[in-house]
């Protein structure tokens, strides 16, 4: 009696002694100050860390809105001004709302009464000492400031606390009594009750909301779940962005003083992590000049796109904010500076729990968080040269029982420059001598290294790529022979298989050991014995892959013979019922390797006697359309090169045959062919157009890249862009007498497996830059021609360039050899058409005239000259030379060919 029952020591002595038996019998729990006082009459509860761990900070939520609403900085500023240190065990509890009122207890008179005015301009909107009204209607359901606010509540020290509903902007009903107009039901659905419950409506505890602005039926979780920029989905990216950074949960807080008084402005720092928060207090546009110098050479990277801003100079740093915009800046070392400096670090996992079964109750937040560093290393993570923004877990599907069982893992990629992407990615967990085995063979494919609370002996674990595992592999090929399904947290994982399956795999006893090729590639190969190969996609996309529509109608139509027997496939089916296909199973066929290794080997072979020959190469007409009236190849061609002459008019023979077979009649539409039309071709010369467009675009963007003995040569290309569109101008001139049809979509030399002196033409799956609903269009089968013919060409400058590397070719230059690799691409690619014309007849797909197949094959070639000038420039750079002077060689063709005839 005679006190306010606040902050007396009894109170205190009973917290110690409550904190101390929840230690010592419950770990992992917390305490949760709801003290509603001035902070530093708060900050008692939190006794240097020896009673609760948070304390909610009441003073400074009223502060937030004031802030915003006077559009001015002070009000928040001189409130955290007041706020004492607190034990670095301990946190605020921040918060906007919470499930009684927006409280006005820890304001004064001339406060309160503002905050009256400005947010509760009814009398039945307030009760007790505030505000009882949802954070939606309390700033007039205004998306940027509802951002706004909660962008200054995730950015501040402490841990947000958000009331169910304001995630989605849901409104309140202030006609109901005492606190329950901001009680009223969560909000699920547009059914029945909101989805919240199935009684009769009249049995609710409180009834849902009806307001026409927010109404149950329009707001509501499942309508926001499917709009990508609802307000719902933009506060899920703010928590996990807020999650990836230590400084803005535990970090230091340092307030600018710019004179712009609209615009707050603080570093938050950990580490060597500095964010610096902007925010634009105003309902209009504004600028400000903030002194930086400490940070001067760094680069302020914005943190939601990952946009690099101008390095931070002498002068101060100028930035202009939207209306009741905010910005969160990353200040970081110049990308040179840390790469030069920081190697990679196998990063630790901490599990919590033993390793058995650790996947199943894995952090996988924490993965998530170093994700980002290990994709870009991986072969299969195919968009190297794009900003990264993050990589989050978007379903997990177990794959067996106990330790060492994989699971596989979908990812998510999003970017700050391009749409997202997923990725298949299996993991497991090894320890012992397992670990240690992964380490020695496949140090590539560790992931982190894992701690847990109980160890596992006296060792600690790794997680690691579980494509290398046995278990993995011989659980995706039971997947497929069983017609298993798993169901992942999301969406079901199942397997499939074919008549071929069972016909190939004989008996059911028979051991089917698996192995992992080597070969690099953006796709993993798993060889099951001499019966099966298993292609896992690592990149997946909505939709039935070519690479397994393909293989399934030659396979069922028994129309070509020279590919794989299609087995089975396995795919992912999300709750919108789309098949994604992750894995397709082929019967082996036993070979000798690719074409493009076979070729090699003979390239080595003719330029060694190349090298020899006192004279230099014959000349050679780039457009191999122009060499076809020859019978018979260049006596020389024939002496240095009459093997594999031969065995590329078999390879020709082959693919005419396969685009016999792709362009024979059927009832199937995905399969039929169509008229090349003039709208068709219009079509076709803007895509040519907007692929030349993006990669000189590309090329701009990342000078950087290109290899300096290039950049001349590139500079060339990027300033002749007319010159690059003229077969394209052409093309949109010429009467296209082809069919559209289905096609390969991504031939060259190792797309072709060779069998003794034949071949088999395997992965349908199409261009991988493009997306998968665009590599199942119906194109001119000339472009698979145009495809092998670069093919051939890429073969003989790598080798031309790995023999001068090697040292193989004695002391003779590349410009003494680059004729003889004309030469050679020359003679190669008329053996190649020779024998696909002749096996082609009169097949739809064949142009009627020497012109209309002199102008498609420059048009294509030329297409996918640039495609692979973008594709080397985002993925292997010291490749460009081969690309760039191939469209060189083009543009000096095509410019005498029009001098000659003028």
């Amino acid at each position: 009696e005679g006190t306010n029952c606040e902050n007396l020591p009894e109170t205190h002595a009973f917290l110690r002694e409550l904190r101390s038996y929840i230690e010592a019998n419950f770990p992992n729990r917390m305490l949760l100050a709801e003290a509603n006082q001035w902070p530093e009459d708060a900050v008692a509860y939190l006794a240097e860390g020896k009673e609760c761990q948070m304390a909610f900070h009441f003073p400074l939520m009223p502060r937030i809105f004031m802030s915003v609403r006077m559009e001015d900085r002070y009000p928040l500023a001189d409130i955290w001004a007041q706020t004492p240190d607190i034990d670095p065990s301990c946190q605020w509890a921040l918060f906007l709302r919470n499930h009684d009122e927006l409280t006005l207890e820890m304001v004064t008179d001339e406060e309160r009464d503002y905050m009256y005015r400005a947010y509760a301009q009814e009398a039945r909107m307030r009760i007790n000492v505030g505000i009882r009204r949802r954070l939606a209607p309390l700033l007039g359901n205004n998306r940027r400031t509802i951002e706004l606010n909660n962008a200054l509540l995730f950015s501040l020290p402490g841990t947000p606390i958000i009331y169910y509903g304001d995630e989605i902007g849901m409104g309140d009903n202030v006609y109901l009594g005492d606190r329950d107009g901001v009680r009223t039901p969560m909000q699920w659905s547009a059914d029945r009750n909101a989805g919240f419950s199935s009684a009769n409506p009249q049995r609710l505890v409180l009834p849902v909301t009806i307001d026409y602005e927010y109404h149950y039926q329009t707001v509501n979780v499942e309508a926001q779940e499917s709009n990508p920029h609802s307000l719902l989905w933009w506060m899920r990216r703010l928590i996990a962005l807020r999650k990836q950074y230590k400084a803005l949960g535990r970090g230091t807080m340092e307030f600018l003083s710019p004179q712009n008084p609209h615009v707050l402005a603080f570093v938050r720092g950990s580490g060597e992590e500095r964010i610096l928060v902007l925010a634009n207090l105003s309902r209009f546009v504004q600028f400000v000049e903030l002194d930086l110098s400490k940070f001067k050479g760094m680069t302020p990277i914005e943190l939601f796109g990952r946009t690099s801003f101008p390095q931070i100079g002498d002068l101060p740093y100028l930035l202009t904010l939207g209306p009741h915009g905010f910005f969160w800046f990353s200040i970081e070392a110049p990308k040179s500076t840390v790469g030069a400096t920081t190697d990679y670090q196998l990063p630790t996992i901490d599990l919590q729990s033993n390793f058995n079964g650790a996947l199943r109750t894995a952090p996988w937040k924490s993965l998530e968080r170093i994700l980002p560093e290990y994709v870009v290393r991986c072969r299969w993570f195919r968009s190297k040269s794009r900003i990264l923004k993050k990589v989050s877990i978007t379903d997990s599907v177990q794959l067996g029982e106990g330790l060492g069982a994989p699971e596989l893992l979908l990812l998510n990629v999003d970017y700050s420059n391009a749409e997202s992407e997923s990725y298949v990615f299996p993991v497991a967990i090894a320890v012992g001598d397992n670990a240690r085995d992964i380490r020695e063979r496949f140090p590539e494919r560790v992931v982190a290294e894992l701690t847990t609370d109980a160890q596992h002996g006296d060792e600690n674990g790794i997680l690691y790529d579980a494509v290398v595992s046995p278990e993995f592999d011989a659980a995706l090929l039971e997947t497929i022979e069983r017609h298993r399904r798993h169901r992942g947290s999301t969406g079901m994982l199942g397997g499939q298989s074919t008549r071929a399956f069972h016909q190939l795999r004989g008996g059911a006893d028979t051991p089917l050991d698996a192995r992992v090729l080597k070969v690099e590639q953006s796709n993993n190969s798993l060889v099951y014995g001499d019966r099966f190969i298993l292609k896992l996609y690592r990149r997946y996309e909505k939709g039935v892959n070519p690479d397994l529509e393909i293989g399934h109608y030659l396979t069922t139509h028994g129309l070509f013979s020279q590919v794989p027997p299609l087995a089975g496939s396995i795919d992912f089916r999300a709750p919108d019922g789309e098949p994604r296909t992750l894995a397709i199973l082929q019967g082996f066929v036993p070979n000798d390797g690719d074409a493009w290794r076979f070729t090699l080997n003979e390239l080595s072979h003719y330029l060694e006697l190349a090298a020899t020959k006192s004279g230099p190469a014959p000349t050679t007409p780039y457009n191999v359309v122009d060499m076809l009236d020859a019978k018979e190849p260049d006596p020389l061609a024939a002496e240095l090169m009459s093997a594999y002459l031969e065995s590329a008019r078999i390879l020709g023979r082959r693919v005419a045959e396969l685009h016999l077979a792709l362009s024979a009649p059927t009832d199937d539409p995905d399969f039929a062919t169509e008229p090349f039309t003039t709208l068709y071709r219009r079509s076709t010369y803007q895509s040519m157009r907007n692929l030349l467009g993006s990669v000189m675009r590309s090329l701009g963007g990342r000078r950087a890249s290109i290899p300096e003995h290039l950049r001349e040569q590139i500079q060339t290309i990027v300033a002749r862009q007319n010159d690059l569109l003229a077969p394209f101008d052409a093309f949109l001139r010429t009467r296209v007498s082809v069919v559209r049809m289905r096609c390969h979509g991504d031939l060259h030399l190792g797309q072709v497996l060779r069998t003794g002196k034949d071949f088999v033409i395997i992965d349908f799956e199409g261009e991988p830059a493009r997306p998968l609903s665009e590599r199942r269009h119906k194109r001119a089968a000339l472009r698979d021609v145009a495809g092998m013919l670069r093919s051939f060409d890429y073969a003989a400058f790598a080798a031309v360039l790995d023999q001068l590397k090697s040292g193989a070719l004695g002391k003779v230059d590349f410009a003494r050899m680059e004729p003889w690799a004309n030469f050679w691409r020359g003679w190669s690619s008329w053996a190649f058409m020779s024998g696909y014309l002749d096996a082609a007849g009169n097949g739809p797909f064949v142009p009627k005239t020497h012109d209309e197949r002199r102008l498609l094959i420059s048009a294509f070639t030329m297409e996918k000259a640039i495609y692979e000038l973008g594709y080397e420039i985002n993925n292997r750079p010291d490749w460009l030379i081969v690309p760039a002077h191939a469209i060189v060689q083009m543009i000096g063709a095509a410019t005498q060919a029009a001098d000659r005839r003028s």
